[in-house]
């Protein structure tokens, strides 16, 4: 199969824990938009887990969650006979989860909701727009990393933006 494949009839197995993971715990099979309802999906995650996590342990889920998503991509892109299926959206929960790094935190919840949805915005403008040189990483790096390093460098380009607003309003 290549690309040109309808993908909305490609359907991962849910039941294999690996297809599970890659397609954010079902979250990538929206019939519309599933990139950003998948990103949505990481959001609950992050809030639990990572909200407020050192720096240092924050950064060791993120590589963790990187390598891991290589293979998880990799295997179930193979599996399915697609290259980085829409579905598939371990990348997209990487990638927002390197946006909310130093998320900032006022303790007012208007404020730091508007926070969130800010980083939730430019993550998902980065990932889509994909400006140079994620446009060029998406088109040229295949496989599993392929799949993982553009939604990482969508998500390094939103957490300078947004860090560059805190230090512009601080």
């Amino acid at each position: 199969m290549s690309n040109s494949v309808n993908q909305s009839a490609v359907r991962p197995n849910l039941k294999n824990p690996i297809h599970l993971l890659a397609f954010g715990l079902g979250s990538g099979l929206a019939p519309k938009a599933p990139g950003t309802f998948g990103t949505l999906a990481a959001l609950p995650v992050w809030f639990f887990l990572l909200q407020g996590m050192p720096t240092l342990p924050y950064l060791s889920i993120l590589v963790a969650g990187f390598a891991l998503g290589v293979v998880l991509c990799e295997i179930t892109s193979r599996d399915l006979g697609v290259h980085d299926h829409g579905g598939i959206v371990w990348d997209e929960w990487i990638g927002v989860w390197i946006t909310l790094l130093w998320l900032p935190h006022s303790g007012d919840v208007l404020t730091d909701m508007g926070w969130l949805l800010y980083g939730f915005v430019l993550f998902r403008f980065f990932d889509i727009l994909k400006p140079w040189p994620i446009k060029w990483l998406d088109a040229k790096v295949h496989g599993g990393f392929g799949i993982m390093i553009d939604d990482v460098l969508a998500g390094v380009f939103a957490l300078l933006v947004l860090q560059g607003t805190v230090l512009a309003l601080g």
